[in-house]
């Protein structure tokens, strides 16, 4: 880290004696608020630590491998926390996290990156390549595809919904085999033009501009700690926040779809801001649409196969009401990013569907 100013050192140690310190809230039966404050300022210091990192590693690679490397890390909040929910029986904040995710990322985040970026765009719109959201839209709405067919199979109470699980576990084989034929190509034509791009203007002095501050190693390594360390804090998060919602009778619908949704993707909520808010609308587009991705078709899926492993079986089934709310939300978000530009007015639509389904939450 000997790579880093003395100002962002402090920053790193900062972030990680917050990380320590939500530890020992958590383990040490701090009072449920103290812990919860802590844990919320850890996981904004290391949604900014992967911000800054994840910037580095956009001045080497496209914003394609960018975003897939970012929102990675990102979603290792999600996974820990579904994984834990899922241990301890928790199956419907486990599968309401999952869902809760995509509509954050979808619709929460989105929203407010396009309205960041719109604003400091040159013209009233935020302009990116389409090909990402495009590719994106698809990716959601296959699996939006499996859990309306799930859904109305068990509605009509035909001979397949009486095998909802195997019918999850082959939908999520097929899923990851989907992604994996995407991203791997995606990822090295995105790689090998931003290498033809940078080679083309390697003497340009706006480009020295754009040149890392931190050696890539630091900058992976930055990367892991932000996204280890939200790991953690999340699960942590979560826990201090059980009681309070307990005694303020939220639903588990609400604490999964809202809470606990917008506290694991925090790091995708600083950093998309943060790019957004630099200028930089491609690769912050690729940070949650990559985010997006990654939670409908190959986070999903696996913990559909890993819930194999427990008591208590995750599939994709879901309540007609948040099959709707996932149809309406894919196809907003493809008609919204699919041409390449965004006004601000769009991303207030997609923050608007957000607050309405919190709302509908909080009453279930």
């Amino acid at each position: 880290m000997s790579a880093l100013s003395r100002a962002e050192r402090l920053t790193v140690a900062g972030v990680l004696g917050l990380t320590a310190l939500a530890g020992v809230a958590h383990y040490a039966g701090f009072a449920s608020l103290l812990a919860f404050g802590i844990a919320a300022l850890a996981l904004a210091g290391l949604a900014h630590v992967v911000s800054f990192a994840t910037e580095q590693v956009g001045r080497r690679f496209g914003p394609g491998v960018t975003g897939v490397l970012q929102s990675t890390l990102g979603n290792l909040p999600e996974l820990f926390v579904v994984i834990f929910a899922l241990r301890a029986g928790e199956v419907v904040v486990a599968q309401t996290s999952i869902i809760g995710s995509l509509f954050a990322n979808a619709l929460l985040v989105l929203g407010a990156v396009i309205v960041v970026g719109a604003a400091t765009a040159d013209g009233p719109v935020m302009r990116f390549k389409p090909r990402l959201p495009q590719d994106t839209a698809t990716l959601l709405l296959v699996t939006v595809f499996i859990i309306v067919v799930v859904g109305i199979s068990l509605a009509s109470h035909d001979p397949a919904s009486h095998h909802v699980q195997a019918v999850s576990t082959v939908a999520a084989v097929a899923l990851l085999g989907v992604y994996l034929a995407w991203v791997v190509p995606y990822v090295r034509a995105d790689a090998g033009a931003n290498a033809d791009a940078a080679g083309a203007s390697e003497d340009s002095a706006a480009e020295e501009d754009e040149d890392p501050l931190v050696p890539l190693t630091v900058s992976a390594g930055l990367l892991a700690i932000g996204g280890v360390g939200a790991a953690f804090v999340s699960d942590w998060f979560v826990a201090a926040l059980r009681p309070t919602i307990d005694q303020l009778h939220i639903s588990e619908a609400f604490a999964g779809i809202v809470i606990v949704a917008i506290a694991g993707n925090a790091v995708e909520n600083v950093a998309g801001l943060v790019l957004a808010r630099k200028g930089k609308a491609d690769l912050a587009i690729s940070v949650v649409k990559n985010s997006v991705a990654q939670i409908a078709a190959f986070l999903y899926p696996v913990l559909v196969l890993v819930s194999l492993l427990f008591s208590h079986h995750l599939n994709f089934a879901l309540d007609p009401v948040y099959i709707g709310a996932l149809l309406m939300s894919a196809l907003a978000v493809w008609q919204i990013t699919g041409d390449g530009e965004a006004a601000a007015f769009e991303g207030w639509a997609l923050i608007a569907l957000y607050v309405v389904l919190g709302a509908l939450t909080l009453y279930e």
